[in-house]
């Protein structure tokens, strides 16, 4: 049955399709001529196809449906059924509503295989009321069955009737949530006029109506009800509220619209945050730029304003929008400066501008459209950069591309739909097929039908991920809170890759309702969604630290990765054309399992940011636990395999651990930074830990908060350096034990610190997005001081270059994590180069080697380590081989370079701390003579393992200067000596024909040079050469041969005759014995003589 009506549901609505769903065309492009050969231009609308019969599954999907008047209930499915539709109650009054809907990210957990994460269900307006309708459940359908989706075939149409006239502000239309139950709030006596779904949580809805209230809901869960009442409300205002949008970064902001003001509100608190001031007039649309920070509104007076919120509560700009005070729409084109406005001429022309707002004044560029009297529905995609227009009440879909460079808005494509158009909505990018190729969807709503639009750019395969296509999108955790926005914070929301196996798991509860304790069915452990946090904070990206560690993968091209996506310099013609490292074909290897140390147990994971994780030197290897007490594990490299079950001998710090530190020129030194503030001193005994320790050989007193990190002097002896939370950084005498120097001028967390390779100057960068170089012994005060990276969640910073330049790793404004390289000595210029990497939560660790000038970038739980050669000279990155493991890593840490193995040409050595194991890893370069000692890989090695001076000696205004030693072994002769053989000339040059010759000269040589390479005339030929032999072993070969071929024969004969014989044997009538020989009887005429001649024979016979 249900086949039956999806083979009629293809007929009918395959006539619909040529319609609503036509080939894209290049159309003329409006306004600035663009590049004709934009992808955008090959878009297409997908036709629908019908589904196979397996694929007709029955699901839930449900729509809110929100209008004037009460409450009612009423059905949905996905397909339209045959037969007539249910046309629309008349009575609803004049059509004034542009019904734009919101689409916010769904995804479908406990699905069969054919599903993947989309958005499903719809906010609508109906007659009625407003509820939370589903469809039919799988045992209640009867004739219109529902059927979840595969990619490979579009969604089809679903039947709407019984909707509402809305506002003409108002946003009627959102995404929602399958298999959700019906939500059924007490009658209204007011019209519902704008919602919006959280971007973070999706069950989160704000309504705003008429009463001059708005309300939060927080939306049930399958199979539970929901509460008559809302989770919150926020009100009442002065007017009835006619807009409202969430913020797009900050968790529980909302701004609302009502007449002439708008406020921001702490949805949390239920309090305002700021009411901006009143404009001139009733307000038409009010949108958040992409980075939460400013607010930009238009007006019925005419005018487009920009807000700052948090720095005023008065406008900021102004300036006269669309000379006409019909409806009018204004929209930013993401975190950049430029906006949309969509309205009308003074001669009642539907256009759309373009705006700067760092050149206010005037529109960039003015496209006028049409002269048609409904207004124009906006929806702009920022990764694509394309533009969506809409009329209310007509039939066609503008697609644009929107350049706001040139400036310039180029038509894309158009398509005409069957029904009018009441409103429009952009399905979330997460919810996107992307590997049918598919940039972008939307659905139109019209009168009976909602109907999917999709733009598709035609590629040859599609068994690949496009990463062309689809950028990494803006994910769906917060950056921040009401509070921390409101005091400044600034932070971005993480982007996500849009690729099938990368894609993030783990959803958003907002904390501004609580969760409602209702009691759900049984409906299984397919439908229990697992990922979602249950916490009441903000969860933390950490889903995105290791996307190549999910358990599909796209293809066999794909291999794992960490933050998703390729290093944008393998795209640039720099890599191609420009200069290349040496080490470009480094290779990395974890070694064999006998040098690994496994069962490691109850590692701790909440070290700070700041700190490495764990730290090893040339012997042994210190490893924080999660036991209490701030415990340690010092354990021997000298010693790998399995550790025991029980518990082996530690350290016993008494506090938590914050930092700790192996001393450079101490094997048996470990320094240890608590959250107590206190800097403890460790000896290890010879030989390893035998037994607990619980005494620390000294105690470091002074810091007032707790301790960031530690780190040794490289140079001197019995000096160490520490930052804190009190904004200070301290270098201690070791040997006094007691602070010796005071470092002041932060302003903010320190995010790091490092001295410089000689030992004179320290840096530091912290979360003010600031630099700061001292010369400690000169001055408490930073020398110099310049910007940082943008980003405030983290940032690390190293000495390359021989001191000369500064690398720091860091994270941009849209939480890209990137590498800057600096001048040291002009860090107020700014960084001379900066290369994004890709998007993850945590922050990148460098180590750079000073002898090859590789560094080495790799964050906790990320799978991949960045390499790249650092030059003091353009293009300063030059990228090599990145090495890629199974699983993230809670921690990598690089060995000293006397560990490496010269004769595998092994430039550097790391261990990676694993969830129970601590593996080394190798990174070598593939080399030919690996007989010889690379010298050009290995130049003389600093002796960082010996002081130059002591502590004391430094802070008296010494400087020293280590010794540096070769690794070359002495049975090993330096590849730069070895003996240079010179290539084999295999063909004559050119030269030699190219002298002045007469031609029959010339002709003869070439003559002579191809039978040269053929072989000599005069030669004899090979079976010239061959030797005879004598006649006697000629007649003996013959001799035998004659032999074997009478045998042959003689066989051949005798076969012949059984053949002959078998054949006569069933003719045979008697037998007679005569003188011992056997007769066979003749037979004549068919007849055997008679019995008086049987005893004679046959005359003829013998």
């Amino acid at each position: 049955m249900a086949w039956g009506w999806a083979q009629e549901l293809h007929r009918t609505s395959r006539q619909a399709s040529e319609l609503c769903c036509t080939q894209g065309s290049a159309g003329g492009g409006t306004g600035s001529r663009h590049n004709a050969d934009s992808f955008l231009r090959r878009f297409s609308t997908s036709p629908l196809k019908p589904p196979v019969p397996e694929q007709c599954l029955r699901s839930e999907e449900r729509i809110f449906l929100s209008s004037q008047g009460k409450c009612s209930a009423v059905s949905c499915s996905l397909f339209v059924p045959p037969g007539p539709v249910s046309p629309q109650p008349p009575g609803s009054g004049e059509v004034h509503s542009d019904l734009l809907f919101r689409a916010c990210q769904m995804h479908l957990r406990g699905c069969c295989r054919w599903c993947q994460p989309s958005s499903r269900g719809a906010l609508l307006p109906e007659s009625q009321g407003a509820s939370l309708l589903p469809a039919r459940r799988a045992g209640a359908l009867q004739r219109e069955p529902c059927y979840q989706h595969s990619p490979s075939w579009p969604r089809p149409r679903s039947p709407v009737s019984g909707l509402a006239q809305t506002p003409l502000r108002c946003s009627c239309f959102s995404l929602c949530l399958p298999g959700m139950c019906v939500l059924k709030p007490e009658p209204s006596r007011d019209v519902v006029t704008d919602f919006d779904f959280s971007p973070f949580d999706q069950f989160l809805l704000a309504t705003g109506s008429a009463d001059k209230t708005v309300k939060v809901w927080r939306l049930p869960e399958s199979g539970q009800d929901m509460p008559s009442d809302a989770g919150l409300t926020l009100g009442p205002g002065g007017d009835p509220v006619d807009v409202l949008q969430f913020h797009p970064t900050a968790d529980g902001v909302l701004a609302s619209g009502a007449g002439k003001r708008v406020t921001v509100w702490d949805v949390g608190q239920q309090q305002p945050l700021t009411a901006l001031a009143s404009h001139g007039a009733r307000l038409h649309s009010l949108a958040w730029q992409r980075d939460g920070r400013l607010l930009g509104t238009s007006c019925k007076d005419k005018k487009l304003r920009i807000f700052d919120p948090r720095a005023s509560p008065a406008a900021s700009q102004s300036v006269l929008g669309h000379e006409h005070n019909k409806d009018s729409r204004l929209l930013w084109m993401g975190s950049t400066d430029c906006l949309i406005s969509v309205g009308f001429s003074q001669m009642r022309e539907r256009e759309v501008k373009l705006w700067d707002t760092r050149q206010f004044s005037k529109a960039m560029l003015t496209v006028a459209l049409d002269t048609s009297p409904g207004a124009a529905i906006p929806l702009y995609d920022t990764d694509t950069g394309l533009l969506v227009l809409a009329g209310k009440g007509e039939n066609l879909l503008y697609c644009f591309e929107v350049t706001p460079a040139q400036p310039a808005l180029t038509q894309v494509t158009q398509c005409r739909t069957e029904g009018s158009t009441r409103g429009l909505a952009a399905v979330p990018r997460l919810a996107l097929d992307v590997m049918a190729c598919e940039v972008l969807r939307v659905l139109q709503l019209t009168d009976t039908t909602l109907v999917p639009v999709s733009y598709l750019v035609p590629r040859k395969s599609t068994q690949d991920f496009h990463e062309d296509l689809f950028p990494d999108t803006a994910g769906t955790l917060p950056a921040t809170g009401a509070q921390a926005w409101w005091a400044g914070d600034s932070q971005q929301v993480g982007r996500v890759s849009l690729h099938p196996a990368r894609r993030p798991s783990e959803t958003f509860r907002s904390p501004v309702i609580a969760r409602t304790q209702l009691q759900a069915p049984d409906i299984g452990p397919a439908d229990t969604d697992t990922d979602r946090s249950e916490g009441s904070g903000y969860s933390s990206p950490s889903s995105l630290a290791s996307p190549g560690s999910a358990a599909t993968s796209l293809s066999a091209s794909t291999g794992p990765s960490s933050g998703f996506a390729s290093s944008p310099s393998q795209k640039s013609l720099q890599s191609i054309l420009g200069p290349s490292s040496r080490f470009r074909h480094a290779q990395g290897r974890v070694l064999h399992r006998d040098t690994h140390l496994i069962n490691l147990r109850g590692l701790s994971l909440t070290t700070p940011g700041e700190s490495d994780g764990f730290c090893a030197n040339r012997q042994r290897v210190a490893l924080p636990l999660l036991s209490a007490g701030g415990q340690i594990a010092v354990l021997e490299l000298s010693k790998p395999g399995r550790l025991p079950d029980t518990a082996v001998p530690t350290i016993q710090n008494g506090v938590a651990v914050a930092d700790l530190s192996w001393d450079p020129f101490d094997p048996r030194h470990l320094a240890v930074a608590g959250e107590d503030a206190k800097i403890r001193l460790w000896r290890i005994p010879e030989g390893g830990l035998q037994e607990t320790l619980r005494e620390p050989e000294a105690v470091l007193r002074g810091h007032t908060e707790k301790i960031y990190s530690i780190r040794f002097h490289p140079v001197a002896s019995d000096l160490l350096v520490s930052s804190s939370y009190d904004m200070t950084v301290r270098i201690w005498e070791l040997s006094a034990g007691q602070e010796a120097l005071c470092l002041w001028g932060h302003t903010d967390q320190i995010f790091s610190l490092a001295w410089s390779p000689d030992g004179k100057k320290l840096t530091t960068v912290s979360k003010d997005g600031r630099l700061r170089l001292y010369e400690p012994r000169r001055s408490p005060q930073p020398q110099q001081e310049g910007p940082g990276p943008e980003g405030a969640r983290g940032a690390r910073l190293v000495w390359v270059c021989g001191g000369d330049y500064l690398l720091v790793s860091g994270f941009d404004s849209r939480s890209e994590r990137r590498i800057l390289l600096y001048r040291a000595q002009a860090l107020p210029e700014g960084p001379l180069s900066v290369l994004g990497l890709d998007v993850a939560p945590s922050t990148l660790l460098p180590f750079y080697d000073e002898d090859t000038g590789v560094v080495f970038l790799t964050g906790k739980g990320d799978t991949r380590v960045f390499l790249y050669e650092v030059t003091p000279e353009p293009p300063y990155f030059l990228e090599c081989n990145s090495f890629t493991s199974n699983e993230p890593h809670k921690g990598f840490v690089f060995l000293p370079k006397t560990v490496c193995e010269v004769r595998e040409v092994e430039f550097a050595r790391a261990l990676r701390l694993g969830q129970s194991t601590l593996e080394p890893v190798a990174f070598h370069v593939p080399r030919v003579k690996k007989e010889y000692f690379q010298d050009d890989i290995y130049p003389p090695t600093r002796v960082w393992w010996e002081p130059a001076l002591g502590g004391r000696a430094w802070l008296a205004g010494e400087d020293g200067q280590q010794r540096r030693a070769s690794l070359r072994p002495a049975d090993m002769a330096p590849v730069s000596e070895a003996p240079k053989e010179a290539p084999a000339r295999r063909f004559v040059p050119a030269s030699v024909y190219l002298e002045e010759k007469s031609d029959e000269q010339k002709k003869e040589e070439l003559l002579s040079a191809m039978v040269a390479r053929l072989g000599n005339r005069d030669d004899p030929l090979p079976q010239d050469s061959f030797e005879g032999v004598d006649e006697a072993e000629w007649a003996k070969y013959l001799a035998q041969i004659i032999v074997v071929g009478a045998q042959v024969v003689g066989r051949a004969f005798m076969r012949a005759l059984r053949q002959e014989f078998a054949e006569l044997r069933p003719l045979v009538q008697g037998e007679r014995q005569v003188g011992g020989r056997l007769l066979l009887p003749a037979v004549q005429g068919g007849e055997s003589q008679g019995a008086a001649g049987r005893g004679a024979p046959h005359p003829g016979q013998g």
